[in-house]
């Protein structure tokens, strides 16, 4: 493991920025992103809604059905890459539900922990600073209202040529927030020495040179 650069953390709610700071970090300081919202997401999408009534053996034995890995930086699952289908605000509701059971998150921790002994990573969620990495050496935690995090998203979606009502869009963001904010099994929340970070009125290039410049600063 690259000792210079151990495991780096950047949680925070959904639509903040998270995946394309993620993306562009990694790639400045030459290690490998590991994207955690999309496994969960992946597994809400191929167990399926009800997934949250399943008895604990029966979930424990679908989710280890399901493998994931990293291959030259991209996540895969049972070796197929991990793609757009689980990016849609359905798909990220019921994540947001599975997150709450027990059980998943102990089959994930453990697969992002796996990882993390394979690869210097930066790891991208909710609980990495707190909960999978606590003794990451660099933590980072974003924020910013859910208004902005609604419009943000309507751009990205108006780009693909969907359409999304924005009222309709912060509710959603809103709801999905409370769900990870105020479940039982690691809420999120910022890790006591993380670096926070609001993004309300940031654009990427502002939030990731000041990434960077407390990388440089406390490496």
């Amino acid at each position: 493991m690259n000792r210079a650069l151990p495991v780096i953390t950047l949680d925070g709610p959904a639509g903040v920025g998270k995946t394309t700071l993620a993306t562009r970090l990694a790639k400045k300081l030459h290690i490998s992103r590991l994207d955690t919202g999309a496994m969960f997401r992946t597994l809400a999408l191929k167990l399926g809604p009800g997934v949250e009534y399943l008895t604990e053996e029966e979930l424990r034995r679908r989710c280890r059905g399901l493998t994931f890995s990293l291959e030259n930086g991209e996540l895969l699952c049972n070796g197929q890459p991990v793609g757009e289908e689980v990016r849609s605000e359905e798909v990220g509701i019921l994540a947001a539900r599975i997150a709450t059971i027990p059980v998943v998150r102990d089959v994930l921790k453990a697969a992002q922990r796996a990882m993390g002994e394979r690869f210097p990573l930066l790891a991208e969620g909710r609980d990495m600073g707190t909960v999978v990495f606590p003794d990451a050496r660099f933590k980072f935690f974003l924020d910013a209202t859910p208004e902005v995090r609604a419009k943000r998203r309507i751009d990205e979606l108006e780009r693909k040529g969907e359409s999304v009502d924005l009222a309709t869009l912060t509710n959603q963001i809103r709801r999905r927030d409370d769900l990870d904010r105020n479940r039982a099994a690691a809420p999120l929340r910022p890790a006591d020495n993380a670096l926070i970070v609001d993004t309300s009125c940031l654009d990427i290039d502002g939030v990731l040179s000041i990434l960077l410049q407390h990388i440089n600063e406390t490496a």
